[in-house]
């Protein structure tokens, strides 16, 4: 058995679908377990090549005997290396407080995609930081063609002003876009007022109302996708579907889709206005970005999507 530990959520797995995937390549014939949260299970079948899923949260005591091969896709910590402890072969990031002396270093401002495919590549695993295409999830009772408003991150500094979500969810509304505001359980109160706000029918508010899976099928037929740094912006990214994803604090080069897809655009202040921390409410470099901004990124993505289908054609 392969056991790879990534016990995160929506936009950690995305990231390390490359890594997954060349971990599945370099050993066709061995069972491939992912310890993760057991909600996550829906995108771990969209991800492919996973045999099994081992649920874990948190970094606690492990349910799984010492595996041949372990792989950290978690962390660069003590708590993870030991958390695999027992391994026959431990492919990791260099750990000297948990006796793990092999691998690469940890760099701090490496793109997350990157950095997993380049722990790999130091032990002979070649991955594609491309490959983060999902698989199309069965067609289901989720609408294809609206736009996809997301307002929520569980960071309150990640999180876009209220206001200013529903002034764009107006516009785009009165441009002919058929918006849903998304979010979990606990930002169905946040998606009613940015729904209230814009105009919208309550019907317009699926937070709370979709399992991850249905969110996954909701993102794979969208129009759109407008959200903060989080994991609704990696759904599109593995679907290809045009987004305009608003950064803050933490800048695009580390969690952003790659730059070369002009489908999706990034919006971030950082390079222009680098303020201290706030631990208050929406960090100043996002509180920065105005809602004609983000209008503005909008039409630069539908006339990629618009250039790109014309080549097609």
């Amino acid at each position: 058995m392969i056991l790879v530990l990534r016990a995160l959520g929506v936009g950690d797995l995305a990231t390390a679908v490359p890594a997954l995937r060349a971990l599945r390549a370099a050993y066709p014939d061995r069972e491939l377990a992912l310890a993760a949260p057991a909600w996550l299970g829906p995108l771990v079948d969209l991800v492919g090549g996973v045999d099994r899923l081992l649920p874990t949260d948190g970094l606690g005591a492990p349910r799984w005997p010492p595996p041949p091969v372990a792989v950290n896709l978690h962390g660069r910590g003590p708590q993870s290396h030991r958390l695999l402890a027992g391994a026959g072969r431990l492919l990791a990031f260099r750990c000297p407080q948990a006796g793990h002396l092999d691998g690469p270093d940890w760099r701090d401002e490496e793109h997350e995609v990157d950095r997993w495919c380049r722990l790999l590549g130091w032990y002979g695993v070649p991955a594609d930081r491309a490959d983060l295409a999902l698989r199309r999830p069965a067609p289901g009772w989720m609408p294809a063609g609206g736009t996809v408003v997301h307002p929520g991150t569980k960071i309150p500094e990640k999180r876009w002003p209220v206001e200013r979500f529903a002034a764009l969810a107006r516009e785009l509304t009165g441009r002919g876009h058929r918006v849903v505001v998304t979010g979990s359980a606990d930002e169905r109160e946040l998606a009613g007022r940015v729904a209230a706000g814009a105009g919208l029918p309550g019907t317009a508010v699926l937070a709370g109302g979709t399992d991850l899976g249905e969110l996954a099928a909701l993102v794979s037929g969208a129009r759109l996708v407008v959200s903060g740094d989080t994991g609704v912006g990696h759904l599109a990214t593995g679907y290809g579907v045009p987004s305009v994803l608003l950064f803050g604090p933490v800048p695009p080069s580390r969690w952003g889709p790659p730059a070369d897809r002009p489908r999706h655009r990034v919006l971030w202040a950082g390079d222009r206005y680098r303020p201290a921390s706030s631990r208050i409410g929406t960090h100043p470099t996002l509180a920065a970005l105005s809602v004609d901004e983000v209008l503005a990124a909008v039409d630069e993505v539908a006339e990629a999507v618009r250039v790109s289908d014309a080549i097609a054609a």
